[in-house]
């Protein structure tokens, strides 16, 4: 019988693939792509789960949507690669981290997301994805991709399923901090 891959804070660390400025405004999800993984983003940081980054060709596509970059380590390392793994030093601290449990949001799913799941998943580590912290121009990309990836041994779950999965239990110590992430993120989601 296969042991259930279980999201724990001390398993976990969350990559932010390429959420830069010139091509958000293609992306027709943009809103909820960017509250999704702020929300996710504000979990971590309450729960103490690391965060990594990387930007593509950020002379050519700008840096990091401003609401993603304020919540993320000051340095966001460049790639022209598409896999977040083509980026110096990239695959290394993740493996230093200790942390075989890679959550990954951002964009374009059936790009750069794709490519650094699979070379995550090469590398003997195990992938989660939260479809409503994922994005990309075209719906059939997205969707494609995700099942694609899904059959790659990829786990796909959503941004809240993530930040409840860290805490397990409602007698977490930061539970209420979490719960009222929750409420704000519902709340948005109405405004958009």
């Amino acid at each position: 019988m296969a042991t259930v891959k279980r999201l724990k804070t001390d398993n976990s660390v969350v990559v932010v693939i390429d959420i830069q400025d010139k091509l958000l405004v293609k992306i027709p999800t943009a809103p909820e792509l960017i509250r999704n993984v702020g929300f996710l983003l504000d979990v971590a940081h309450t729960l103490q789960v690391p965060v990594r980054a990387t930007e593509q060709y950020p002379q050519g596509l700008g840096p990091t949507h401003a609401e993603i970059a304020r919540r993320l380590p000051p340095s966001i390392p460049a790639k022209t690669a598409f896999s977040c793994c083509g980026a110096e030093a990239f695959l290394e601290e993740i493996e230093m981290l200790r942390r075989p449990y890679v959550v990954l949001v951002g964009m374009e799913t059936h790009v750069c997301v794709s490519q650094t799941a699979f070379d995550l998943l090469d590398a003997g580590l195990n992938v989660f994805l939260p479809v409503d912290a994922l994005a990309a121009r075209g719906r059939i990309d997205h969707d494609t991709a995700l099942r694609r990836l899904e059959h790659a041994g990829a786990i796909l779950t959503t941004a809240e399923a993530i930040a409840f999965e860290w805490m397990g239990d409602a007698k977490h110590p930061q539970f209420k901090a979490v719960s009222a992430l929750v409420i704000a993120r519902t709340a948005n989601s109405n405004n958009v």
